[in-house]
């Protein structure tokens, strides 16, 4: 409205003096009067208008997305009710912190000892008998039956705890009586996030099989997950990541929370894996030093293709243990191959074979030494899990004992198994596996025996 003013100031000078413009001249003096009175009407009528609007109060600012005021209001209030939830979850601690569970109650039935429920039942004793310990760790009393919970946290500076908790069921179950660990440990940024330094109790990592049951299709485990790699680690890794390739070298205990009278040296452990491409890879593993004061090496090699509806998993291993033998040091080489074929997005199939030559100076491996008499020096095989020497029964005597050959037993073990997701965290298993030996290894609730032993096991895995 500004730029009106100065008009009517210049209409109204010459009105006043009309002589002064020949334009003007050429037109009468009441017309131009009247075009003026008009103007000043008009402009007068625009001030008036414009100083009602000014005295007017200001409408509330029209809400975002046609929020209503009472709506914005709410919409506000939320805001920093969920901005101070935030804070306080921060304060206390639960930023970068997931907590995860699994259950899995199993039955199993064995040819040689009938049927029964597994479910945290430990690997504490022999049970007093050192052909068939009946709460000994083996095949069919693997890591199934467990409860597990998993607690992991990631801070500020990167730096991530994990704390897993397994009762009776765990890695150090069988070297840690009592124990509820089955991993306590810390993993802290050194230069970077992909090289870090690794501390505490952590589990092993050789293989293609997990041990938990929500990670594999099978209820028990092949031989080689069973009987030649180590249970856990205690002591200091180096994880390095770098693209496709990810690496860890530890050195520190081997199934042992710390020296002892009959543990005193340090292990070697490490683990490669390259991940080729969307679905498959490969990696190895291996351990060096001392275990329980006697010499022991262990390498491996894994790999993996799983794509669409396959799942292709393979492992090849080799080790050696001192004195680990009926007669002398054990040594055994031994492969394990998994085919899974999903029949629709809930129903699985899996075909598991193992096969593991160990006759080498009577047999024996590092998961399961022969049991020998110290007063005697006899040995006799492992009959809860074949290993160990050929067993003859003798005739004069009417009892068994060790093969005078000194021959070891070879094994294999065929697994075939169904896999039903029920729910989103609940699958249902059903296996039947066939293990057997070139001799006569598994025992039998009548002392005697046998070549073969026959397998069924379901369980109900549950997560959270």
């Amino acid at each position: 409205m500004k730029s009106i003013r100065p008009t009517l100031l210049a209409l109204a000078m010459l009105a006043a003096f009309p002589a002064t413009l020949p334009a003007v001249a050429q037109t009468s003096n009441d017309e131009i009067l009247k075009e003026l009175r008009a103007l000043r009407d008009k402009v007068n009528e625009l001030e008036a208008k414009l100083k009602a609007a000014e005295a007017k109060p200001a409408a509330p600012a029209q809400a975002q997305w046609g929020m209503t005021p009472e709506q914005a209001a709410e919409f506000n209030r939320i805001a920093i009710k969920a901005e101070s939830m935030q804070d306080s979850f921060t304060d206390q601690g639960f930023k970068g912190l997931v907590i995860s569970g699994m259950i899995d109650p199993t039955y199993i039935w064995t040819q040689t000892r009938g049927g029964s429920f597994a479910f945290l039942n430990g690997f504490s004793g022999n049970g007093g008998d050192l052909s068939y310990p009946d709460d000994m760790f083996g095949y069919d009393n693997s890591y199934f039956g467990q409860a597990m919970l998993d607690i992991q946290k990631e801070t500020e500076d990167g730096t991530k705890w994990r704390l897993t908790l397994a009762p009776q069921k765990n890695a150090s179950s069988g070297y840690n009586v009592g124990s509820v660990i089955h991993e306590a440990s810390v993993s802290i940024e050194l230069t970077d996030n992909q090289t870090r330094l690794w501390l505490g109790q952590i589990p092993d990592w050789s293989g293609y099989e997990y041990i938990w049951a929500h990670q594999q299709s099978l209820i028990t485990h092949n031989l080689l997950f069973d009987f030649s790699i180590p249970s856990f680690y205690t002591g200091a890794a180096l994880d390095i990541t770098r693209g496709k390739w990810w690496t860890r070298v530890f050195l520190g205990n081997m199934n042992a929370s710390r020296y002892d009278r009959d543990n005193q040296a340090p292990v070697l452990a490490y683990r490669v894996d390259y991940s080729k491409g969307e679905f498959d890879g490969f990696g190895f593993a291996g351990v060096h030093g001392k275990s329980f004061n006697s010499r022991i090496d262990l390498f491996e090699v894994d790999g993996y293709y799983m794509r669409g509806d396959w799942t292709l998993q393979g492992q090849l291993g080799w080790g050696r243990l001192e004195d680990g033998a009926a007669n002398g040091d054990a040594s055994w080489v031994g492969v394990s191959g998994l085919v899974g074929y999903a029949f629709s997005p809930r129903l699985k199939g899996t075909l598991r074979a193992d096969y593991v030559k160990n006759d080498k100076n009577g047999g024996g491996m590092f998961g399961s030494v022969p049991a020998c008499d110290e007063d005697t020096g006899l040995c006799a095989a492992d009959g809860r899990n074949g290993f160990g020497p050929k067993m003859v029964f003798d005739d004069t005597s009417a009892t068994w004992g060790a093969d005078p050959s000194g021959k070891g037993l070879n094994r294999y073990a065929l697994s075939l198994g169904m896999s039903y997701l029920y729910g989103m965290n609940t699958t249902f298993k059903v296996e039947y596996r066939l293990d057997g030996a070139n001799g006569d290894a598994f025992i039998g609730v009548n002392g005697n025996y046998r070549k073969t032993n026959h397998l069924f096991g379901t369980a109900v895995v549950v997560t959270f």
